[in-house]
């Protein structure tokens, strides 16, 4: 109604507002009411954007080479680019007016292929090829270096180079050369594994025959000592029999000699009975018979006086007439018994 709008923006666009040939107004994320007969409103992104790219180079001999990968930036400065680039909106869409924000990034891409370009010209095939990571980082420093980088206000924030890749035909002869020089290193690989193999058998060979010999040399060894071992012990066995035999030896002589000395105390113990015996019964002879009989009785027991006196008896019957022996006395003689 009567020209006056509202317009509201996010956080992440950077809003100028116009009025007479100046700005009045500007900030990210604003929201306000304009008169819209007289205002210009000018929407600049503060959002990263990322350029993906593929583009064709020639190295330094002459090899075609795909290069691929992606920028990030974002604009850091939106006066600066606002006073360089139209980046002015329709307040009823708040669709750009211009193509300028789109060919923003085209600008920033041909100025990175600049430098990819000065780069690859001068590395051969087999380097371009392998360079993705100083590659990328050279054209980062460069593209951050770059006054029209830093005139338009904008910042890098990244550049990954994903593939520096030849053509076809290119691959192909690289692939067999590599291929080639991969199966010769197999090849020299497969021929020094058999000779390592080779190697090894005769050492495992040697090794065994040096084992063998070791064996042998251990088993004579332990033959010898075994031998030693058992002579000793005959030598041993030996010794103890000759000791045994000649303790035996010396103790048949010393039994020798005893029998000797025992046969001798024999007989000179015989000697001194005989000779005793002999004087006493020749002092004997002198003696009435009587009296040694009264001398033989003296200290018998009463049995052996009474069984005495009955032998008396006995020797003399002739002049007994008549002998009564009492029941008493044959019970008390029948109970000593």
């Amino acid at each position: 109604m009567f020209g006056i709008r509202f317009i509201k923006t996010q956080p992440t666009t950077f809003l100028i507002q116009y009025k007479s040939g100046g700005a009045v107004r500007e900030g990210p994320g604003l929201s306000f009411f304009y008169y819209a007969p007289t205002t210009s409103l000018v929407a600049v992104p503060l959002e990263s954007t990322e350029a993906p790219f593929m583009f064709e180079e020639r190295t330094a001999d002459f090899q075609t080479v795909t290069i691929q990968g992606q920028l990030t930036y974002r604009i850091s400065d939106p006066r600066k680019i606002a006073g360089l680039m139209n980046f002015a909106i329709d307040p009823g869409t708040k669709r750009h007016l211009s193509e300028d924000p789109q060919r923003l990034g085209f600008r920033m891409l041909n100025t990175m292929q600049v430098q990819v370009h000065a780069m690859i010209q001068k590395l051969p095939l087999r380097d371009a090829l392998g360079s993705t990571t100083a590659l990328a980082d050279t054209v980062r420093n460069g593209l951050r270096a770059a006054p029209e980088v830093a005139a338009l206000g904008v910042e890098i924030l990244g550049l990954a180079i994903v593939a520096i890749k030849p053509t076809p035909e290119t691959a192909r002869a690289l692939e067999a050369e590599t291929r080639e020089a991969l199966l010769k290193k197999a090849d020299e690989s497969t021929y020094a594994r058999r000779n390592a193999a080779v190697e090894q058998e005769r050492a495992i060979k040697e090794n065994e025959l040096n084992t063998e010999i070791a064996v042998e040399n251990k088993q004579r060894q332990i033959r010898e000592a075994k031998m030693d071992a058992d002579r000793a012990i005959q030598e041993k066995q030996q010794d103890l029999e000759r000791a045994r035999l000649e303790a035996q030896i010396d103790q048949e002589t010393l039994r020798k000699s005893f029998v000797a000395a025992a046969a001798e105390n024999s007989r000179t113990e015989s000697e001194a009975r005989a000779y005793g015996m002999r004087t006493l019964f020749e002092s004997m002879s002198q003696i009435d018979a009587k009296v040694l009989q009264v001398l033989a009785q003296t200290g018998m027991n009463p049995e052996q006086l009474i069984s005495s006196a009955f032998q008396e008896m006995a020797s003399r019957a002739d002049k007994i007439g008549e002998l009564n022996i009492s029941p008493d006395l044959l019970r008390e003689l029948t109970k000593k018994r």
